[in-house]
């Protein structure tokens, strides 16, 4: 049986930079203590989630890949021998910034990236300001540990970027993530926000056969301009299986790491039984290239 150890690490972020670098540094430690193969982390998991507000200074926060994150996560990759998922707020040019995942390989060498395609903008969530949208297509990462098909947190709500990763040849779907609730929101809302975001995920396991790793942040972060209360991050990190079952979850404070072992072998057994790819009728989808129908 082919299996495959993956670290989780959900935790929360302060104004330091460094100081939630070192934290994330020693989890990741943690996972490889654990046999982790493969460590993922949340999206933008160096600062605070700073798309709460609209702020051109913040673009100083951004940083080229290859760069000072790919280099120091990358020696941790090449000392402890893991594969890790990074995901930064990424400077292409003046005035160019992408919101973009980085695959290292165990060596510290850089073996893929992928730019989040789907950017949103929302209140507290004013990501477009920000981001110029992927121009990398859905293609997976290939890596010592399989094919990585990354995503990033909007991008999980779009069966459409999933399947494509999954008819590509992903071994696994992973979603680096910072999503939570708008504190006006009743809590009832943000339940079934919450449990909607990670069905949807679910979905996307059942749909493609294929494993699901899901990271997201924890903990509550003040929105600096003080037009909301702030956004209070769900955590919920969560690893589900071929037909969507929850291999392992946090709970939405808990802090720290989880490691699982995924059975990768399963993907041969669910798709034999639930033969999804064979049965698609792709004569018939040319209306999913429109914007809407009727």
């Amino acid at each position: 049986m082919k299996t495959l150890k993956v670290g989780l690490v959900q935790q929360s972020c302060g104004q330091d930079i460094q100081a939630n670098i070192v934290k994330l540094q020693n989890h990741i430690r943690e996972c490889a203590e654990q046999g982790a193969q493969l460590v993922v982390l949340q999206e933008l998991h160096n600062s605070v989630y700073f798309c709460q507000t609209e702020e051109a200074r913040i673009c100083d926060w951004a940083e080229t890949i290859p760069g000072p994150s790919t280099e120091s996560y990358g020696a941790l990759a090449k000392e402890l021998g893991i594969v890790i998922v990074l995901s930064l707020f990424e400077r292409r040019t003046a005035g160019i910034y992408h919101n973009t995942a980085v695959v290292l390989e165990k060596d510290g060498t850089i073996a893929g990236t992928y730019r989040k395609m789907h950017i949103p903008d929302d209140p507290c969530y004013y990501e477009k300001f920000y981001f110029t949208p992927g121009d990398l297509g859905f293609k997976p990462i290939h890596t010592s540990v399989g094919e990585l098909g990354v995503l990033v947190c909007w991008d999980q709500w779009y069966p459409e970027a999933a399947r494509i990763m999954a008819m590509n040849g992903a071994d696994l779907l992973i979603y680096p993530t910072a999503i939570g609730g708008v504190g006006t929101d009743p809590k009832e809302e943000q339940e079934m926000q919450r449990q909607a975001w990670q069905l949807v995920q679910r979905g996307h396991a059942v749909a493609n056969g294929l494993p699901v790793v899901t990271v997201n942040r924890t903990g509550h972060e003040e929105d600096p301009s003080g037009n909301t209360i702030g956004l209070d991050f769900w955590g919920y990190s969560f690893v589900a299986g071929q037909q969507g079952e929850i291999l392992a979850q946090f709970t939405t404070e808990e802090e720290g790491v989880k490691v699982v072992e995924i059975d990768m072998d399963r993907t041969e057994y669910v798709r034999r039984g639930w033969p999804f790819f064979r049965d698609r009728r792709i004569d018939a989808y040319g209306e999913i290239l429109q914007r809407f129908g009727k």
